[in-house]
């Protein structure tokens, strides 16, 4: 008898390809309706629905009701990092457009993932935080979070960035996170999530409506420069 988790059952619901496009679709934290998703997917809203109640009951989605219509998101930062992950071994995607050739430059220069930055504007943070000595890399090679040395706890407070407090809870404070689209690691976690959000109070980076991608401003493109030596 096998006592491993039943992994098959997650691994057939995310096989599907319009399921696979409402789980990526949702990987900006925001919850969206059916139809929006239908509409993203090119499947009718009762397809849709019918492979959305899937994932609800499969747990990698959840459903909130307001008023008449239907909200979904995914389930936790758990089911983020699972799509991610997979992204980062997954085949490049064939570009048959100039449409989405300009997307898919877009997704990868600066992207949101679950709260944390990505692409790479997120790989270049990670590296020149581990450049000026504020992270270290873990001696253990199997290890998946970062070390933030007494140096980096005092550079991110004088940056706006209190992580005192924060570190003891149950989530990863600086988490190694592959990046799909430049294959080298950025920084999820607690860390991932408060440099993501001081950067947009600064208002240095400003997230495109109606998707993942993330624009970083010329007040924001100075400031990365001043403050960590990072070209963009």
């Amino acid at each position: 008898m096998n006592t491993y988790p039943n992994i098959s059952v997650i691994a057939s619901l995310i096989a599907d390809p319009s399921r696979a496009i409402f789980l990526e679709a949702l990987l900006d934290g925001r919850a969206l309706p059916a139809g929006e998703l239908a509409y993203m997917a090119s499947v009718t809203p009762q397809t849709a629905s019918s492979h959305l109640a899937k994932l609800v009951e499969g747990g990698l989605l959840v459903v909130e009701q307001q008023g008449r219509h239907r909200y979904y998101r995914l389930a936790g930062k758990e089911v983020a990092f699972l799509i991610e992950t997979m992204g980062s071994i997954a085949a490049p995607v064939q570009v048959r457009s100039l449409k989405q050739s300009n997307q898919l430059q877009h997704l990868s220069f600066a992207r949101t993932c679950y709260g944390h930055l990505a692409g790479k504007l997120g790989i270049s943070l990670c590296e020149a935080l581990l450049r000026e000595g504020y992270l270290e890399e873990p001696e253990d090679e199997q290890a998946k979070d970062y070390h933030i040395t007494e140096k980096g706890i005092q550079w991110f407070t004088s940056f706006g960035i209190i992580l005192e407090g924060k570190a003891g809870s149950r989530r990863a404070v600086a988490r190694k996170c592959l990046d799909w689209s430049e294959r080298r690691h950025h920084i999820s976690g607690v860390l991932g999530d408060e440099l993501g959000r001081r950067l947009s109070e600064l208002d240095w980076t400003r997230q495109k409506a109606g998707s993942r991608s993330v624009e970083v401003t010329e007040a924001g493109k100075k400031g990365l420069y001043e403050v960590l030596g990072i070209s963009l």
